[in-house]
């Protein structure tokens, strides 16, 4: 467990600042973290640890749900997550990101296929455990095939 919370950190480490912007969306009581990116961006150890296939087609979505507790940057909490991810065309990809756990963290990821310069929109549910609302996130990103 230690040696993949240090990959992945060894992960983000690596990355190119551009590659690096996370995004987040407040919803009252919680905060969602997301990020994309090239999954060719990934050192190759990093990706062996946690089964991505690295490539300029592939790009990785990865989530993070933290409920906001006072006095902290929050407490990660385990979700449901679920979606699609489109192109301008119409295609279509179902996303069922899978749920990574490292000392107190909880993430979940999953890859998709890209194309170069394409511009995807990606609708995401994401069902907290113990919340009876779903949180919507809906966000577009291009990207870039290297």
């Amino acid at each position: 467990m230690i040696k993949r919370l240090c990959c992945f950190a060894m992960l983000w480490a690596m990355l190119p600042a551009a590659a690096l912007a996370e995004r987040a969306q407040d919803f009252g009581e919680y905060v969602v973290h997301f990020n994309a990116l090239n999954t060719n961006l990934i050192a190759p150890s990093v990706a062996s640890n946690y089964g991505l296939r690295r490539s300029p087609y592939q790009a990785l979505l990865n989530i993070a749900v933290l409920r906001k507790v006072m006095g902290t940057t929050g407490e990660p909490v385990i979700a449901g997550v679920t979606g699609t991810v489109s192109n301008l065309t119409g295609r279509t990809q179902q996303l069922s990101p899978r749920e990574i756990r490292e000392g107190n963290a909880v993430y979940y990821i999953d890859s998709f296929r890209v194309n170069n310069e394409e511009t995807l929109t990606f609708d995401v549910t994401v069902r907290p455990q113990g919340s009876d609302e779903p949180l919507q996130l809906r966000f577009s990103q291009q990207f870039f095939v290297q």
